[in-house]
């Protein structure tokens, strides 16, 4: 086949006319002939995938005939495919006919790290089924010049996540929220924690122990956003809110211990400071952690019974407690959390009035004075008469107080002191008097004996002109036992309980 000469002039100066460069670096592989195509390129990242695609452009320079793409070849080898408008499915650039004076698009994906790209495409023409005339032409582009292209994230590494939080430590309560819209990645979780304690100050101070249950949840899938809770003792606490779960939660915060450092939300260092907020811990609380408790006893002596106790919901350390008496009386005894003191007994000559008190303040129901036990033992009084003396004497049981008795019998008066086992007689000249008064201030009594001697005076004894009175009986026995008083008489007890009244017996 003899095929005709062509001049150069006319392929230069469809060439010239002909390209349009979209962006990027565009080499032409061969210079112009008569027939050729032309190619040149432009790239953008697709971020859902994190590949460029490169758009190619493959111009036919020939005026009148169509040019077929017979080979197509590739760097990086992936798929070139053409577009076709209005045609929803691709189709190879490698087989496409390129009509006369135009250009057709394709697509190439590759790699979000590639540097350049290369495109070599092979055309024939085609005359009367016959190859008239062909060319190879190669493109390129640099894509070194842009940034890598990365997939958008659809969701976020737990280790680079971040968040924010509230705080509120009075009502132990928090919240904590991922920021942004994705996602942690995959099983992702990232756990919380917040715990309260009892604490010895309102201030930091050691030992801490964890108060009920700490509460703790994550972050992670679907779950963005938690809310904690704790109960908060009535009494000095810390409250903490911690990167974690509850393994990481410390029972006992003491001294020289374990301590949350950075692990506490709003911390200046890791991870705690991966979360936004206020500082997420909190010292407070108006009252101590103890409850100190007395109980007095009074005991027949006159001393006093201290019984000191520190059990309660609240009780976790001990109490340093201070039992003050009068005459400079003073005690000091630690107890124990959950435990009890009885150890302390005021004298009777200190226990006019007592103070229980605990750091320099005396507690609720701390002060007492001492009152007479209802069971103790009455002093016992007999008499003993005949016609020349009347003898009254009064026994104090042992094991209480000294007991003051006064004797009055007609115009005489003798007072004792009757000391605990003890006893005291006084004894008066009979006279015309009838009755002797023993009374016992201190207890608020007075007990009335009436004289009675033994044997038959004649009237004219010692015991006066008058004869001597007879014994007590009917009603004014009835009188003794209403009084809760039994009364033995000449020689026998007499135990009374009666108050501001006066008791009247025979002798």
């Amino acid at each position: 086949m003899i095929r005709p000469k062509l001049s150069l002039r006319r392929p230069l100066a469809i060439l010239g006319a002909a390209i349009v460069g979209l962006t990027g670096v565009v080499a032409v592989a061969a210079p112009a002939s008569a027939h050729h195509t032309e190619i040149s390129a432009t790239a953008e990242c697709d971020r859902l995938t994190g590949e460029r695609v490169i758009t190619w452009k493959v111009l036919n320079s020939e005026a009148n005939k169509d040019a077929t793409i017979q080979r197509v070849t590739t760097d990086p080898a992936t798929p070139v495919t053409s577009l076709v408008e209005g045609v929803k499915e691709a189709k190879p650039l490698q087989g496409l006919i390129i009509p006369m004076a135009s250009y057709k698009l394709a697509t190439q994906r590759v790699p979000g790290n590639t540097t350049k790209a290369h495109l070599q495409v092979y055309a024939e023409w085609i005359k009367a089924g016959k190859v008239t005339a062909n060319h190879t032409a190669n493109g390129d582009i640099n894509l070194a010049a842009d940034r890598s292209c990365t997939p958008a994230p659809k969701c976020i590494d737990a280790s680079k996540a971040k968040y924010t939080h509230t705080f509120d430590g009075p009502k132990g309560t928090a919240t904590v929220k991922l920021d942004g819209d994705l996602p942690l990645c995959g099983e992702g979780k990232q756990y919380f924690t917040l715990v309260s304690y009892f604490a010895p100050r309102p201030q930091f101070a050691t030992p801490q122990y964890v108060y009920g249950t700490p509460d703790s949840d994550w972050i992670g899938g679907t779950q963005t956003e938690i809310t904690l809770n704790v109960e908060i003792p009535d009494c000095h606490t810390q409250v903490d809110l911690i990167w974690g779960d509850k393994d990481q939660v410390i029972d006992e915060i003491v001294d020289g211990g374990k301590r949350y450092d950075n692990k506490k939300l709003g911390s200046p260092g890791a991870p705690g400071n991966r979360s936004k907020g206020p500082q997420g811990w909190y010292n407070g609380g108006s009252k101590s952690c103890v409850t100190p408790a007395s109980t007095f006893a009074s005991k027949c002596d006159g001393s006093v019974a201290v019984s000191l106790s520190n059990d309660g919901k609240i009780s976790k350390y001990a109490v340093e407690f201070e039992v003050k008496g009068e005459n400079g009386f003073t005690k000091k005894v630690s107890v124990a959390p959950g435990k009890a003191d009885t150890s302390i007994v005021v004298p009777a000559a200190d226990a006019g009035k007592i103070e229980v008190l605990v750091d320099g303040k005396v507690i609720e129901n701390g002060t007492y004075s001492w009152a007479r036990p209802e069971d103790c033992p009455l002093p016992a009084v007999t008499t003993k008469a005949d016609c020349k003396e009347f003898a009254l004497t009064v026994t104090n049981p042992e094991g209480g107080l000294p007991v003051k008795t006064t004797f009055t019998y007609g115009d005489k008066t003798e007072t004792r002191t009757v000391a605990a086992g003890a006893s005291e007689t006084v004894t008066f000249k009979a006279g015309k008097d009838k009755t002797a008064i023993v009374a016992l201030p201190d207890m608020d009594l007075e007990l009335e004996a009436i004289y009675t001697p033994e044997g038959n005076c004649g009237g004219s004894g010692g015991g006066g002109e008058d004869e001597p009175g007879l014994p007590v009986t009917g009603a004014a026995a009835g009188g003794i036992a209403a009084g809760a008083i039994a009364l033995l008489i000449a020689g026998a007890v007499l135990f009374v309980i009666a108050r501001r009244r006066r008791v009247t017996f025979t002798a």
